[in-house]
């Protein structure tokens, strides 16, 4: 096969339209191509909107063609594959993987694929009762700890825009999209440049996951949360896990540790046993919210509105005098910011997507670099110390009710409090509380952002609209701590598997997943060695 690079067509082109130009540019006729499909599509808005394509074609003479066409963003097509393991028997001991984000899931479906029959510890619930749970804290304010947008079937990522970016080439990354798709995702995954599932297509996608788990003999037990690890000899020997149904004693020899960002607790426990970790940058903020038509205007100008074209989205970056850097992050076009707290007495905040993106907003993260010199202290769980100060302090500005303090743009480079909204309509729920944010971030963070905006509204006009609503706090963005592993994942506590983005070795769903691909794939070597 041939790949053919750079393709670039009107939004809205038909496959006919799109064949036609292929065969044109190898200069062949039409039905010389005996397979075509598309590999990659982007929108370019640089210079006019554009979309651009790569093509994957088969032919006769694929030789010749390719000499003549040389230079012409013209290749050899030949992807990476990825392969599953080798099968391996049931091991005595079964693998034990905790959590069920996108890194538990996809180590668990390799390990189960290659006949390890895994063990799967959730603390949350499954995610029909979740989404209930979740629905009602955002309608009432009623929390449960133990099921909200952070802990549960699917991790933080289930309730998110269901983004699939990924800025690297590992031949897992196409597997793991491909079982999106099998499960119950949108084929145009497959090929979008920026990729994203929707939480409601989400939640057909993990009961479908959860069912193929099953099937392959593993188990997936929710409401079972780990409260210690034993051990002996340097080693995992057995994991303490409270359920519905009390405390019992779980023997494990090979455990993965895929328990996400806001395990709080496990930190704490995994400190008590000596697993060596530590204090790691990342960032907090705020989500700003603007209208998606006026985006959409500054992104797309006068080709605006195409029903071809999806609703935009952005990515914004600006270092600070002193070296400090803002950025956005997890941009939710057409979505909403949503209550994504953990612990009762904290306000966080996230965004999420449905599939359509087609709500009247676009939100997106807004955050300020911070690193371990400012937590205070050299303690490995310094960083979820500072993310708590935050949390608590929002949601005393909040009102103490997990309404969540927010202020006009305008207003928050003025430096004054906001007591009414403007023409963007904040999207949170269970509510806002107007103010100043100064009064729950620090003022090295408000400082960064009121430097950052005007900067970032010359990239992109109107970022920085005084009317665009800035709602806090961004906390949870990334994981505050590194758990130290080996080349072969495996703690300094023999048998123990730090993965994903809770251990601090992801980012996002795709690279979560393709973790937790790594990490089983070491586990079923140490079976088979």
């Amino acid at each position: 096969m041939l790949r053919i690079d750079n393709i670039k067509t009107q939004p809205g082109v038909t496959v006919d339209a799109l064949r036609r130009k292929a065969a044109a540019l190898l200069r062949v006729s039409e039905d010389e191509l005996t397979e075509f499909r598309a590999l990659r599509r982007s929108v370019d808005a640089r210079d006019g909107v554009q979309l651009v394509w790569s093509l994957a074609v088969s032919l006769r003479n694929e030789a010749a063609v390719l000499k003549r066409c040389k230079g012409k963003n013209v290749t050899r097509y030949m992807p990476a594959v990825y392969a599953l393991p080798g099968a391996i028997a049931v091991p005595e001991v079964r693998p034990v993987v905790i959590g069920a984000g996108p890194a538990g899931l996809f180590c668990a479906l390799v390990l189960a694929k290659c006949g390890a029959r895994p063990i799967v510890l959730e603390r949350g619930k499954r995610v029909e009762q979740r989404k209930r749970d979740v629905e009602a804290f955002w309608k009432t304010g009623a929390l449960d700890p133990k099921s909200n947008v952070q802990f549960g079937e699917g991790g933080a990522g289930a309730f998110s825009d269901g983004k699939l970016n990924t800025g690297t080439k590992d031949p897992r990354h196409g597997w793991i999209l491909e079982r999106f798709v099998e499960y119950g995702a949108h084929p145009d995954i497959l090929i979008d440049a920026k990729p994203h599932v929707g939480t409601d297509k989400l939640y057909a996608v993990l009961q479908s996951l959860r069912r193929e788990l099953l099937s392959l003999g593993a188990e997936v037990r929710f409401s079972h949360q780990v409260t210690g690890i034993e051990t002996a000899h340097g080693a995992v020997s057995a994991l303490r896990v409270i359920s519905p149904d009390g405390e019992y004693t779980l023997p494990a020899q090979a455990v993965v540790l895929a328990v996400g960002h806001s395990a709080r607790d496990t930190f704490e426990a995994l400190r008590a046993v000596g697993v060596p970790m530590e204090p790691k940058p990342f960032a907090v903020g705020v989500r700003i919210e603007h209208k998606q038509r006026a985006i959409d205007a500054a992104q797309y100008k006068e080709a605006a509105g195409n029903p071809a074209l999806p609703p935009t989205s952005y990515k914004l970056a600006y270092h600070t005098k002193d070296g400090r850097g803002v950025f956005s992050f997890c941009v939710c076009p057409g979505g909403q910011v949503v209550a994504a707290a953990s612990e009762p007495g904290r306000v966080v905040t996230n965004g999420m997507s449905e599939f359509a993106r087609d709500r009247e907003n676009i939100n997106g993260g807004l955050l300020v670099s911070v690193t371990p010199d400012d937590f205070g202290g050299n303690d490995p769980l310094a960083g979820v110390a500072f993310q708590r100060r935050l949390e608590e302090a929002a949601y005393r500005a909040g009102g103490e009710s997990y309404a969540a303090p927010a202020q006009l743009v305008g207003d928050f480079l003025a430096r004054k409090a906001s007591t009414a909204g403007g023409g963007v309509t904040p999207s949170y729920q269970p509510a806002v509380k107007w103010g100043d944010l100064r009064d729950c971030l620090p003022d090295f963070v408000c400082d960064a952002l009121a430097e950052a905006l005007p900067e970032l509204d010359r990239k992109l006009r109107g970022f920085a609209a005084p009317d665009a609503v800035l709602t806090a706090v961004e906390s949870r963005s990334s994981s505050p701590v590194r758990i130290m592993r080996d080349e072969g994942c495996q703690s300094a506590l023999r048998g123990l598997y730090p993965c994903g983005e809770g251990a601090g070795y992801a980012g996002g769903i795709m690279s979560a997943a393709a973790d937790g691909m790594r990490v089983a794939e070491a586990i079923l070597r140490s079976f088979s060695a």
